[in-house]
């Protein structure tokens, strides 16, 4: 990528909390709450990874986004199809991979997921990186809950991480 790119944004209202939607080129790179618990972190390291500016302008990735989400919140959709573009460490990346992994309407602790990674002890890692997970809902870091199954941070605040998960449970057949 060459300094100059674009990341196409659009603003999507999703019932737990506004959400900032963003495409690079062809693949979906951003879904990152509108207010969030460390405002800005997400957008400056996006931005300087991918050496692009924000740009709030429509684009066929952010429509389709969009759509998927609405499905989502209808229980219509349990799985995404949209082609997604990570921008991290390669640690952060096998996080978000391993999100990407942890089934609709079920949830993970940070400790079995630093374990499934084969890093046991780099449970704080692991909580890292899912707060700087740029594509929530899309990598599900809401799924992932504290090693005493309660819920833990969550960038779009506990009470969107709560919203979400019990709209998974009610729409689970």
């Amino acid at each position: 990528m060459g300094i100059g790119n674009t990341i196409c944004v659009q603003q999507y209202h999703a019932p737990c909390g506004d959400l900032w939607l963003g495409s690079l080129g062809d693949r979906l790179c951003l879904c990152n709450w509108v207010l969030e618990k460390h405002p800005g972190r997400v957008d400056r390291r996006l931005q300087l990874l991918l050496k692009a500016v924000y740009k709030e302008e429509a684009s066929e990735v952010v429509r389709e986004a969009a759509a998927q989400l609405d499905e989502y919140f209808r229980r219509e959709r349990t799985v995404f199809s949209i082609p997604l573009l990570l921008a991290g460490t390669d640690f952060q990346e096998s996080v978000w991979r391993k999100l990407a992994e942890v089934p609709y309407g079920q949830t993970i602790s940070y400790g079995e997921m630093a374990q499934q990674l084969g890093v046991p002890k780099a449970v704080r890692a692991v909580a890292n990186a899912n707060g700087a997970n740029a594509l929530s809902i899309f990598l599900p870091c809401h799924r992932v809950v504290g090693s005493n199954r309660l819920l833990t941070g969550y960038g779009g605040g506990l009470e969107a991480k709560k919203f979400l998960l019990e709209l998974e449970k009610q729409g689970k057949k």
